[in-house]
């Protein structure tokens, strides 16, 4: 989770539901759901392949596409990096709007999978604040070039993060809802993308221009010095 500050509505009282908490779970999470798997390297894959995570709370694995609670059970549900995981966005979204009335979604942007196409994602996402939208990866030629995002997929696990860490509020999207909305499948990518009026200047430029800075004081401290 990139964004646990926009978790602002969980009440004292609230029981909450984590879906798919990984290794790293929000520290008011009550209850966690995941997937039921077969084997050892099916759950790691469900992790990101990191060491499984070790809570005394309680941990329900489920099957198929109904989960095993009773409706309204929850005050609030975290969903966070598994939605463009999923098979059937509409049934899945349809039981999260069942069990609770308020929560938490986060996931990639097209702009992530542009670059780093993780055969794990499925899904394009893209919220308006309305509707979200959704497109199946396997419905775009994003596979095409795979060798081409292979580099920036060698490139990130060799440690090159500089540019998520400037980007990051534009590749990954993070909200809070308090009812259910629309969910509409598009093939337009049109609906899948930022409106950008303007982008952050890089952070490597406002070093620079810090730098710039300081020599030009170190140059006139210089010049007072020699007058």
């Amino acid at each position: 989770m990139f964004f646990a500050e926009k978790i602002k509505s969980i009440k004292p009282t609230d029981r909450v539901l984590e879906i798919g908490p990984g290794t790293s779970p929000h520290k008011r999470s009550d209850v966690f759901l995941e997937k039921k798997y077969d084997n050892d390297e099916e759950f790691s894959k469900q992790v990101g392949h990191n060491d499984k995570f070790n809570t005394s709370k309680q941990v329900i694995f489920y099957e198929g596409d109904i989960f095993p609670f009773t409706d309204n059970e929850f005050d609030y549900v975290i969903c966070s990096h598994v939605l463009e995981h999923v098979d059937n966005v509409e049934v899945f979204l349809s039981e999260i709007f069942r069990v609770s009335n308020k929560g938490y979604f986060e996931y990639p942007l097209i702009y992530y999978d542009y670059l780093y196409n993780f055969n794990v994602h499925t899904n394009f996402l893209k919220f308006d604040g309305e509707t979200l939208y959704y497109k199946k990866k396997s419905d775009s030629s994003l596979n095409e070039f795979s060798p081409v995002q292979l580099f920036f997929v060698k490139s990130l696990q060799a440690g090159h993060n500089k540019m998520i860490t400037d980007l990051l509020h534009f590749i990954m999207e993070g909200f809070e809802w308090n009812k259910p909305f629309k969910i509409c499948k598009t093939q337009d990518l049109n609906n899948l993308i930022l409106k950008i009026d303007s982008l952050p200047e890089p952070s490597y430029l406002t070093t620079r221009s810090l730098l710039s800075q300081v020599y030009k004081k170190t140059l006139r401290l210089i010049k007072q010095y020699k007058s």
